[in-house]
């Protein structure tokens, strides 16, 4: 497996981003995975369910299993957060993990960065970000830009970016 990641701050488009790279990857005879990190406290459960039920009741995971899919929660009950790689060695055989999330993780990103949302980039200062895909470049407040150092595209332009992607994710 190969990982890249996404990054960016909240609002930005990451996930929008993800909706049109992954079918541009998939096309490509690549199986991927995502990883999503998230600083909210997160449930894909429903409060009276019986899995949720049996959560709430003490259980340490709870493997929910339908016709079309399962789902593994696990509780973390104040333990802390598990690492990006112990992470991705649960993951099915893929040949590809985009990660979402995890800015400070040393693995290749690009960053996804609009103008109008008046924030400054994550570049140079978080590890990894090899491109800025946005809606223009970053302007001189972000930082000196060096075309040896970043990459930058416009964030309509998925095949490129899926170019970048291939061509720099790294084994995990």
């Amino acid at each position: 497996m190969r990982v890249f990641g996404i990054a960016g701050h909240s609002g930005m488009g990451k996930t929008t981003l993800l909706e049109r790279l992954v079918p541009e990857l998939t096309a490509r005879g690549l199986r991927v995975s995502l990883i999503k990190h998230s600083h909210k406290a997160i449930d894909i459960d429903r409060p009276g369910k019986d899995s949720y039920r049996l959560r709430e009741a003490g259980c340490s995971e709870v493997v929910l299993l339908g016709n079309e899919r399962w789902a593994l929660m696990h509780e973390l009950r104040g333990a802390p957060e598990p690492s990006l790689e112990y992470l991705i060695g649960r993951l099915q055989d893929c040949d590809l993990v985009l990660i979402e999330g995890f800015k400070d993780g040393h693995f290749p990103k690009i960053e996804v960065w609009r103008a109008e949302l008046g924030r400054d980039t994550l570049w140079p200062h978080w590890p990894g970000i090899v491109g800025i895909a946005g809606d223009g470049p970053p302007g001189p407040s972000q930082g000196m830009m060096d075309a040896n150092q970043l990459l930058v595209f416009d964030l309509a332009d998925i095949r490129s970016i899926a170019d970048c992607v291939v061509e720099r994710a790294i084994t995990c």
